[in-house]
C-alpha cells in the first residue's frame, strides 16, 4: 500500500466509498486520532472500509473536527478463510478485549450465546449499547492492525436458537474433546464455528443439546482457560490450519 519510498504513518477506518483521486472526510474521533499522533497535511495514511477495500493516501486537510484525506490509490484485498466465533455472554471488559484480538485475528462473524451461567455475570456484556462498543472496539482494533476486514456482529441468542448453517463445522470447546486440530482437519473445506463456554463451563444438559445437534466437542489444553483465553486461542489455531490447508 505504500507508494514511492513514503511510509504511512496511521491507518483510519471509514465507510465512506474509495475511489483514486477522490477525497474522504473522517470523523471528529479520526481528528482526534490524528492530533493525538501529531499528524499534518501531506501526511502519508492508509483507510480501510472493513468490507476488503484498502486505500492509500495523503491528508489534504485536518482541523478539529475532521479530517480530509486525499486517496491516491485503492486495493481490494482478499478476505481470510471463513472463522465464525460464539462467546459466551460474560464479563464486559473481558468480552471486549476478546473482540480486538478476533478482529485482529480475522475472524468472520461474532455472536454472543446466553449460557444458563451468564445470568450470574456482573457487569456482563450484552444488549444494544454494549454493541456499540463492542463495534467500536473491532474497529480500533482493525485499525491498529492494518485490517482489511471487520467481523460482522449477529444478534445475541440462545443456546436453544445457535445454528450453524450447511457447510459449517460447528465445534463446541470442551476439555474432554479430541484436540482441535484433529476435528478441523476432518472437514479441511467447511467453515469452522467455535462456540465457548462461560465461566464455570457448560451445563450437562446444555452439553447434551449440542451434542444431539451436532457439535464437535474439541480441546485446547489439559486445563481449563478463562473463556477470552479460549476464545482466542481456537481462533489462532483455527486460523493457521486453514491457511496451511488451502
Amino acid at each position: 500500500m505504500e507508494r514511492g519510498d513514503r511510509q504511512a504513518v496511521g491507518t483510519f477506518y471509514s465507510r465512506a466509498p474509495f475511489s483514486s483521486g477522490g477525497v474522504v472526510r473522517l470523523s471528529e474521533a479520526a481528528a482526534q486520532h490524528a492530533r493525538v499522533k501529531r499528524l499534518e497535511p501531506r501526511d502519508h495514511v492508509r483507510l480501510t472500509n472493513g468490507a476488503g477495500e484498502m486505500a492509500s493516501g495523503t491528508i489534504a486537510s485536518l482541523d478539529r473536527s475532521a479530517v480530509d484525506v486525499l486517496v491516491e490509490a485503492v486495493d481490494m484485498i482478499a478476505a481470510p478463510a471463513p472463522i465464525h466465533l460464539r462467546v459466551p455472554v460474560a464479563d464486559r471488559d473481558r468480552m471486549l478485549w476478546l473482540a480486538e484480538k478476533a478482529t485482529e485475528l480475522g475472524v468472520t462473524t461474532w455472536q454472543a450465546v446466553r449460557f444458563r451461567r451468564s445470568m450470574s455475570v456482573s457487569p456482563r456484556g450484552e444488549g444494544g449499547v454494549f454493541a456499540d462498543k463492542l463495534r467500536l472496539r473491532m474497529i480500533s482494533a482493525l485499525e491498529q492492525s492494518t485490517g482489511a476486514w471487520l467481523p460482522r456482529i449477529l444478534p445475541d441468542t440462545t443456546l436453544d436458537a445457535l445454528d450453524a448453517s450447511e457447510g459449517m463445522l460447528p465445534i463446541v470447546l470442551d476439555i474432554r474433546g479430541a484436540p482441535l486440530a484433529h476435528a478441523l482437519a476432518a472437514r479441511p473445506s467447511a467453515e469452522p464455528v467455535l462456540l465457548v463456554g462461560p465461566e464455570g463451563g457448560i451445563e450437562t444438559d446444555e452439553r447434551d443439546l449440542l451434542a444431539a445437534r451436532g457439535w464437535t466437542a474439541a480441546s485446547l489444553a489439559p486445563s481449563t482457560l478463562r473463556f477470552e483465553t479460549a476464545g482466542i486461542a481456537a481462533v489462532a489455531v483455527a486460523r493457521a490450519e486453514r491457511a496451511s490447508s488451502r
